[in-house]
């Protein structure tokens, strides 16, 4: 198979059929179709500006060595730095520029700048002159044809950003920091520390209700603070000598409104003026934008799917025990547990009842409901030569390795025949399923650990049905699923000791018992998973 067509197909089977998320925008251009690549850091979304650039049809020019892009449209420039705060757009026809801040600074990844679609797009807006719709939930950017005119205007945009940036003033001093300029802005408190020549090695932090600016090798202008006027949060300035080197004390004036703020400094993106930033309402924003961003990789969604159902009976066992029942039985007694035993945890079964509910249904359920977990829940049945076959197996979604997954696989999925479309499963042949595998990917780590948590206490709290171990399949139903999941068959049907045992109250019980322990096992070890990846 041509190497194209694999990429396409692994296109397909992850977004159009199943909804498999990718590190990818989806961008809707009119009638055309692309990809914009971000990462996220922090609950942050960043995209790239090299590939916003040629989405957007304007011209990109890197400079390496100052590590600065600047995104060229009919009308305006605009300039990004690298790890920097400031956004530049100047107009080609009178070559007037306006600068703007960001609440938190640019990445650099590769000879390309990354910058926070969500603080960013209404200047990218402003330089291209086209309104863009972006949903950070979906992963969606939308480009418009309504034209600058029809919202506000740069100007008018100037006035109410979180930062504008005057222009350096041009100073003859033979020091190398010749003066201080504090501005009281819309969301905090801006320092321009006016410097002659570039300046390297500089810090600063707050501590106390003070804000200290560190600077190593460079010489201050004795009336420094002679021209000095409190302004927004800070109240007084003084410089001292520590050790050899300068530092600049800035008292504050609001000590809550610091310790709830966020302060940084930088180099002016067209000086060698050093910016320091006080901001409040924009960093309390932004805290509340990753709390809200975290929040969705909490352990707090379990999805417990039902094998079968309605007319669906799955395998019937010797006495005619109905597979469907007693998987819906054992998931039933499971939500109980979960409910009486462990707090904050919501779980959704994807059915509470005997219907039937189609397999893709059955991911699109759990994907809708932002699980963090799904756990497909089935028994096993085998042909009558084989009566002796009995246990307990865990699934992970991977190609069968061997007859017997492959045989139990094509059993379990044999459900589309009672699906009113069973067409759109044509596309999982042995070959695509290995492509659908590696799309999954990024949840086996998660999907392994829990499938061998499960194995071991299955085997100390399930005496009865003994655990034959981790397996991997190519199970439909665990496809649709974007997130770590495992298929269970608890035993087997055709063996009456198994079938009797999960037909029993006191089996479905203890098999729910463990299935819980399990949960909370994998959970701890989740949480500090997510910890350890702050």
């Amino acid at each position: 198979m041509k190497l194209k067509y694999v990429y396409l197909l692994i296109l397909i089977l992850t977004t159009s059929i199943f909804s498999q998320r990718l590190l990818k925008i989806s961008v809707s251009n009119g009638a055309e179709k692309e990809v914009l690549p971000y990462l996220v850091k922090n609950g942050i979304t960043y995209v790239s500006t090299k590939e916003l650039s040629k989405i957007l049809s304007g011209n990109y020019f890197y400079n390496p060595s100052a590590q600065k892009v600047e995104m060229k449209f009919d009308n305006y420039n605009l300039k990004v730095t690298a790890k920097n705060q400031f956004f530049v757009i100047s107009s080609k026809s009178n070559y007037e520029q306006d600068v703007y801040q960001i609440p938190i600074s640019t990445q650099l990844i590769k000879d390309d700048i990354f910058i926070p679609i969500v603080y960013s797009l209404k200047y990218v807006e402003l330089a291209y002159q086209k309104k863009l719709l972006y949903n950070d939930k979906d992963k969606n950017l939308i480009i418009t044809s309504k034209p600058n005119d029809l919202f506000e205007s740069i100007d008018t945009e100037k006035t109410s950003s979180p930062i504008s940036v005057s222009k350096k003033k041009i100073i003859d001093s033979k020091y190398d920091i010749y003066g201080i300029e504090i501005s009281e802005m819309t969301n905090g408190t801006l320092i321009r520390i006016g410097t002659t020549k570039k300046i390297n090695m500089f810090r600063s932090s707050v501590l106390d209700g003070k804000l200290f600016f560190f600077v190593s090798g460079a010489s201050i202008d004795p009336d420094f603070q002679k021209n000095f006027k409190p302004a927004g949060v800070v109240k007084k300035v003084n410089v001292k000598n520590v050790k050899g080197n300068k530092q600049i004390e800035f008292t504050l004036n609001n000590e809550k409104a610091i310790s709830d703020s966020i302060h940084s400094s930088y180099k002016d993106i067209d000086s060698d003026d050093i910016l320091i930033t006080i901001q409040n309402d924009v960093f309390d924003k932004f805290t509340k934008d990753i709390s809200v961003e975290k929040a969705k990789w909490n352990f707090d969604v379990l999805i417990i799917d039902a094998g079968h159902g309605g007319k669906d009976p799955g395998a019937i066992g010797i006495t005619g025990v109905k597979e469907k029942d007693v998987n819906l039985k054992i998931a039933l007694e499971l939500e109980k547990i979960i409910k009486e035993k462990m707090d904050g945890i919501k779980v959704v079964l994807t059915r509470d009842d005997d219907s039937f509910v189609e397999l893709f249904k059955r991911g699109k359920i759990a994907n809708e409901n932002e699980g963090k977990l799904f756990i497909s829940i089935h028994a096993n049945s085998v042909g009558k030569k084989n009566k002796n076959a009995r246990g307990f197996d865990v699934y992970l979604l991977r190609p069968g390795k061997t007859e017997k997954a492959i045989e139990i696989a094509e059993i379990e999925n044999s459900v589309i025949k009672y699906e009113d479309d069973a067409e759109r499963y044509q596309k999982l042949t042995n070959e695509n399923f290995i492509l659908v595998s590696m799309a999954h990917s990024a949840y086996m780590r998660y999907s392994e650990k829990f499938a061998g948590i499960l194995s071991q206490n299955w085997s100390t709290g399930v005496k009865e049905i003994p655990s034959r171990g981790v397996k991997q399949a190519g199970f439909y139903v665990l496809v649709g699923a974007s997130m770590p999941s495992v298929l269970v068959e608890t035993g087997f049907l055709s063996n009456r000791a198994d079938e009797a045992y999960l037909n029993s109250k006191n089996g479905q019980r203890e098999i729910a018992k463990s299935i819980f322990k399990s949960i909370e096992d994998y959970r701890k070890y989740y949480n500090e998973q997510m910890k350890e990846d702050e």
